[in-house]
């Protein structure tokens, strides 16, 4: 069972909103896919289910028009989290940071929401973070899952030293911050120290502030890996060849999101977008 950290409650309240939180996350029970370190590819989805994109980027994933690298390269938001289940699926990885309890109180008495935090990566580069707040810890989590998969960022992996083997750490000192918490990351030697990453095996790492509210912690973390391409190294110093975006390469392959709705429904109020303007 995940642990639940519970921020600045002490004695009988802290056990009772533990055992609250215990209980929800018990009738969850195995209906959570996608929990743990050996979660499946698609995030909690049937892998029968056919995947339907509704963006130009999901159509030229799936017409094998556009590789991820290209996407990166020419920074195109993703709006589906099936683009990354295309990609990386198979080697995806995630496991659930911390559940926190939330109450609110209203007119007609308590509300209690439960708030999850996803880390989520394929130990190759790659990592996101997800967030999300539900009544249910199922449904949290499984947000939480789809969010990290269209944060996820690539992660610039480096030398310390000499470049012997692989990159096993980061190419320079990275810094985070969030809240009142500030998370340092410095390269280190190999087996030497141990990262709080998927992405870099060995890394040294530093936190100022209030480490404890673990929500913050992360988000600084994933911060500072974030920031790893912001830096121009002199590896980079190349010319720079600029090519067409896939967008202006595939122009006749994006479809336009307003056909099928007309398609569906001809009444259903999306003919003004076809009007001439006079």
């Amino acid at each position: 069972m995940t642990p639940v950290l519970l921020e600045g409650r002490e004695g009988p309240e802290a056990l009772e909103w533990e055992a609250l939180a215990a209980s929800a996350e018990a009738s969850a029970g195995s209906g959570i896919p996608g929990r743990g370190r050996g979660s499946g590819a698609h995030g909690g989805k049937a892998e029968n289910e056919e995947w339907i994109p509704i963006t130009n980027l999901g159509h030229l994933v799936k017409d094998m028009k556009i590789k991820y690298l290209e996407i990166s390269l020419f920074s195109l938001p993703i709006k589906e989290s099936e683009i990354i289940d295309f990609f990386l699926g198979v080697s995806l990885k995630d496991e659930v940071s911390k559940i926190i309890p939330l109450r609110k109180q209203t007119h007609v008495g308590q509300r209690t929401r439960f708030k999850a935090f996803v880390a989520i990566g394929d130990y190759n580069g790659h990592v996101g973070l997800g967030i999300k707040c539900s009544k249910e810890v199922a449904t949290a989590i499984r947000g939480a899952i789809i969010l990290s998969k269209l944060s996820m960022v690539p992660v610039w992996r480096g030398y310390w030293g000499n470049k012997i083997c692989k990159p096993h750490t980061f190419p320079c000192k990275v810094t985070g911050c969030c809240g009142s918490v500030l998370v340092h990351l410095i390269p280190a030697p190999e087996r030497h120290w141990h990262c709080l990453s998927p992405c870099a095996q060995e890394a040294a790492a530093a936190g100022w502030g209030c480490t404890a509210t673990l929500g913050n912690f992360t988000k600084a973390t994933f911060d500072a890996i974030s920031k790893t391409y912001s830096y121009l190294m002199p590896d980079l110093w190349k010319e720079t060849v600029f090519t067409k975006s896939p967008y202006q390469e595939f122009t006749g392959s994006c479809k336009d999101p307003t056909q099928s709705l007309r398609a569906e429904d001809p009444g259903s109020g999306c003919g003004h977008l076809t009007r001439k303007i006079k």
